[in-house]
C-alpha cells in the first residue's frame, strides 16, 4: 500500500465524522498547516507516525511546539522503543483506523452539533 493511503483514510474518517482534517508527508508541512491563517481554526491535534520522523526533524518539532500547544499523538511501531519528545499519547501499531479515530475523539471531542460530514 502507498505510503499516503493510510493517511488519506484516517483523513476521510475523521472528516465524515466532523473533523477538519488534513495531512502532509514530513513535520515540516504540519508546520505550515499549523501556522495561523485567516478563516481556518486553530490546529487542535496533531498525528505523528515515528517512522516518518527523521534526525532533522528535532528542530521542526520545536517550532511546532512554538506555534501551538495542540496534543500530540505518536503512532509508533510495537516492537521498538518510543522516540523521545512532547507526546501526548503514545499509540503502537497496527492499529485500525477506527481505533484511531476513536483515540482522536477522547483527546478532541466534537460537540453533537459539529458531529456530521464534512465533505
Amino acid at each position: 500500500m502507498p505510503a499516503q493511503w493510510p493517511r488519506a483514510l484516517l483523513r476521510a474518517a475523521l472528516r465524515e465524522v466532523g473533523y477538519d482534517a488534513s495531512g502532509t508527508r514530513a513535520l515540516k508541512g504540519a508546520l505550515h498547516q499549523a501556522a495561523s491563517e485567516a478563516g481556518r481554526g486553530p490546529v487542535r491535534l496533531v498525528v505523528l507516525d515515528q517512522d516518518a520522523l527523521t534526525a532533522a526533524d528535532e528542530r521542526h518539532l520545536e517550532a511546532l511546539r512554538r506555534i501551538t500547544d495542540a496534543p500530540i499523538v505518536l503512532l509508533a511501531p510495537v516492537m521498538r522503543g518510543v522516540r523521545e519528545g512532547p507526546w501526548t499519547r503514545v499509540v503502537r501499531r497496527p492499529i485500525s483506523i477506527g481505533t484511531l479515530v476513536q483515540v482522536i475523539e477522547t483527546l478532541v471531542p466534537l460537540a453533537a452539533e459539529a458531529r456530521h460530514p464534512i465533505d
